[in-house]
């Protein structure tokens, strides 16, 4: 009898606990909603440093793309850029976005090769007149420890499929013919960066060849290569959206910067459905799930 009491005494405080933690999130983000009118936004997806892969940009740029709610979007991006694929993925992601909203990307301190190869799928871009951007280019190394190796008296055996699946390999010679090899296909991404660039800013092959050496270039300069569209800032950026969408002095908002586990998700819903009964009565639903920090 003593251990059924213990237990029904967790239970029950463990239940007012529980329901404690819901009533002060629901009054947090009843308060913190007040902040934030309903109706129109603008959302700002942030794409911030190295570029090794995609998926997350492109889930949070795909949930603005659908919210209704959402009129309007920027792309903000501070990448020294990184890996192709993702880069040509982001590319076409801001693409297919700006076909269904208004969108501006907008170019931090650094916004160069894959980072600018991403920023081309809108055909608006600002950039500071300071932002580092451009390096219009492609990049692969390799190194060789064969004499170390030898001196170090270690032996290392290698058994390939082919000749060229060990082209690149540290402990083997760099031949010519894997030199050419890496070229090829180096040359080749090269000139598919080269054609988006030239079709998102409606320019010929051959004058953005002439800038595709690999250089970088200050916001101004790339300004004066028809590589942005304007000079400006975040904050002109969002100036510019909210007039293409016909809005006044509209909120922005942003994903939430980390996803929530299985009862953070259980705890959200509960708030959200509480908040939502709550203001039911004086307008429409707002979703609070995509709103950051201001």
């Amino acid at each position: 009898m003593k251990k059924r009491s213990i237990i029904t005494l967790i239970v029950v405080f463990g239940g007012l606990f529980i329901g404690l933690l819901v009533f002060i999130g629901v009054l947090v983000m009843v308060f913190a909603a007040d902040d934030l009118d309903d109706g129109p936004k603008i959302g700002v997806v942030e794409l911030d440093g190295a570029i090794t892969e995609s998926e997350s940009f492109i889930e949070d740029l795909e949930r603005f793309q659908d919210d209704d709610d959402v009129e309007g979007l920027i792309v903000r991006i501070d990448s020294p850029g990184g890996a192709v694929a993702p880069s040509q993925e982001l590319y076409g992601a801001i693409q297919r976005a700006s076909e269904e909203k208004p969108l501006a990307v907008s170019l931090g301190s650094v916004a160069a090769s894959g980072g600018y190869y991403a920023a081309c799928g809108s055909d608006m871009i600002f950039s500071n007149p300071g932002t580092i951007t451009g390096s219009i280019g492609v990049i692969t190394q390799f190194f060789n420890v064969e004499r170390l190796v030898d001196r170090t008296d270690i032996d290392v055996h290698t058994i390939v499929s082919g000749d060229f699946k060990n082209a690149g390999s540290p402990f083997e010679p760099f031949e010519d013919e894997h030199a050419e090899y890496f070229a090829d296909m180096v040359f080749d991404i090269h000139d598919q960066f080269v054609e988006d660039v030239a079709e998102c800013r409606e320019m010929e092959i051959r004058e953005v060849n002439r800038l595709a050496d690999g250089r970088v270039y200050t916001g101004r300069q790339a300004y004066d290569h028809d590589l942005v569209d304007r000079l400006g800032s975040l904050h002109d950026a969002i100036d510019h959206i909210a007039e293409e969408a016909g809005l006044d002095d509209p909120p922005v908002v942003y994903p939430p910067e980390e996803k929530l586990g299985i009862f953070g998700e259980l705890f959200r819903v509960a708030v959200d459905s509480s908040v939502t009964e709550l203001k039911e009565h004086k307008k429409p639903r707002v979703s609070y799930e995509y709103v950051g920090p201001q």
